[in-house]
């Protein structure tokens, strides 16, 4: 499978998202915050992800500006939070996202969680700001396909992209049909089921054929399978890393024997206790 740094996935509004990406979740110091954007932007990543529950929106928006590179050669994701959720809310959090960031525009706007009591006020918030084009894409995460069925009966706009959890020991392998069949991205949150991956016997025995690292094979396998994938580090050392899975293929049979790791195993909750109960 031919695939590379610039490789991307178009979304069904014709967005490239590269599809590899850079997380930012816990990064909360500015310090800290420039030194990962700066060695990620070296080493070739040009999609960075946050939101508004990380904290860290004007730290990620002052290190991209400081960065030396211009707005157009980058991409930049946001989520509204669960407390600012509704329409006349999300309009508002959306302006304060976009002062944060200190940009007029972002690349990739989601709503974090579907919160039962604020639905589609939330989307249809979401569609204005699509229709307005200050963001260039609209997404959800955390959606199973019920929500996004009912999602659907009301929306006049599908969204672009659904971030879920998605790793080896929770491949989701019905969402992910569903996903493909209506032309909607799957974009792996704790693509790496937050490190737990690398005691796997499975995929040390694969690190170990290809000279790679756990971690390497489990980003590599996203990428075959058509993820977009955004693990976060701010080791400059893990930064450069991470993006190194382009020089190897894994065979059908192993990207079989990865997808049957699965053990429906979460690191956070689970979408439809979220919902009913609107908020953590």
């Amino acid at each position: 499978m031919s695939l590379s740094l610039s490789s991307v996935i178009k979304l069904n509004d014709q967005v490239q998202m590269p599809q590899l990406g850079f997380g930012t979740y816990k990064i909360t110091d500015l310090s800290e915050m420039e030194t990962a954007i700066n060695q990620a932007l070296k080493v070739g990543y040009r999609s960075f992800d946050t939101a508004q529950l990380y904290k860290n929106e004007r730290e990620l928006g002052t290190a991209l500006r400081k960065s030396g590179y211009n707005r157009q050669d980058y991409l930049v994701t946001s989520k509204v939070d669960n407390k600012n959720q509704g329409y006349d809310q999300t309009l508002k959090a959306f302006d304060q996202i976009l002062n944060d960031l200190q940009m007029d525009y972002i690349d990739l706007f989601l709503v974090h969680w579907p919160l039962s009591n604020t639905f589609f006020d939330t989307w249809k918030a979401f569609e204005r700001i699509y229709e307005e084009k200050r963001a260039k894409a609209i997404g959800v995460c955390n959606f199973n396909i019920s929500h996004l069925e009912l999602l659907a009966t009301q929306a006049n706009i599908k969204p672009m992209i659904n971030q879920i959890e998605l790793h080896p020991y929770l491949t989701q392998p019905k969402l992910v049909q569903y996903l493909n069949q209506e032309n909607i991205a799957i974009e792996a949150w704790s693509p790496l089921a937050r490190g737990k991956i690398n005691d796997e016997k499975l995929l040390i025995d694969l690190a170990e054929k290809y000279q790679k690292s756990p971690t390497q094979v489990t980003l590599r396998w996203h990428m075959q399978k058509g993820h977009i994938a955004i693990p976060k580090s701010s080791n400059p050392s893990r930064i450069a890393d991470n993006i190194n899975i382009y020089d190897f293929n894994l065979t059908d049979g192993e990207i079989t024997s990865i997808d049957q790791l699965n053990q429906d195993f979460r690191t956070g909750p689970n979408p439809d206790d979220v919902y009913k109960k609107n908020g953590f």
